[in-house]
């Protein structure tokens, strides 16, 4: 008896080992590949970097400058390299950025995550808008870590957007990933084109909504939603 319990103990250990030894091997795959990937999206900015200083050089001299100067001679390849960074969301995805972090859970009530920082560049005017994004989302049986919210925001403002397509976008993003009962997104921004050029009112702010599932069809989840984002 004591050493038919040896050999179920062993074939036990072993099912775990090669478990383990699965998931080591998945792990590694997926480092590797997101290391390709990185490596990719950095040779493709190294490639286009040369068009994007010769056009920030051409801007310069439009507005009369001189870009030998000490304080310009660099400038267009500084300029470049931050457009690049600022608007790095485009060799991003969704599907790579959740990968392994969607979890089985018996959860069925509302998660939320609020004042979430958001920085973007209007794409009329090319200059920043920025604020607080509130999510909030009813699963069906189904949760996400919740750091990937904060890079789904990420992801869609490291773009050239406008307030409205942003709060959707990401709405939409999480909807398709989780299938959740609804989800919810609420966007609070300053808009520095409504600030430092036009109408320059320093103190207006831009809302905008994106309901959709239960938070577009119930008017209490709704209501519980805006209400939670609004308490401290």
């Amino acid at each position: 008896m004591e050493y038919q319990r040896a050999v179920d103990l062993m074939s036990t250990v072993k099912v775990s080992y090669g478990d383990i030894s699965a998931e080591v091997k998945k792990s590694a795959l997926q480092d590797l590949q997101d290391h390709q990937e990185q490596s990719r999206k950095l040779s493709e900015d190294e490639s286009n970097l040369p068009a994007l200083q010769a056009a920030y050089r051409t801007i310069l001299r439009g507005l009369g400058e001189d870009t030998e100067r000490q304080g310009l001679a660099r400038t267009p390849l500084r300029a470049a390299r931050a457009m690049q960074f600022l608007t790095k969301g485009y060799h991003e995805s969704v599907f790579d950025t959740l990968n392994d972090a969607i979890f089985d859970e018996d959860h069925d009530e509302m998660v939320i995550v609020k004042d979430t920082d958001m920085f973007s560049l209007c794409e009329h005017h090319l200059v920043p808008f920025y604020g607080k994004v509130h999510i909030g989302y009813l699963p069906r049986k189904k949760v996400v870590g919740l750091s990937k919210l904060a890079r789904i925001v990420e992801i869609y403002s490291r773009r050239l957007q406008v307030q409205e397509r942003l709060s959707k976008q990401i709405a939409v993003a999480i909807f398709e990933a989780l299938q959740p009962e609804g989800v919810a997104v609420v966007i609070e921004a300053t808009h520095m084109c409504m600030v430092m050029r036009g109408v320059q009112k320093i103190n207006s702010r831009t809302v905008t909504s994106t309901m959709l599932g239960v938070f577009r069809e119930d008017p209490k989840t709704r209501e519980e939603f805006l209400s939670l984002i609004k308490s401290s």
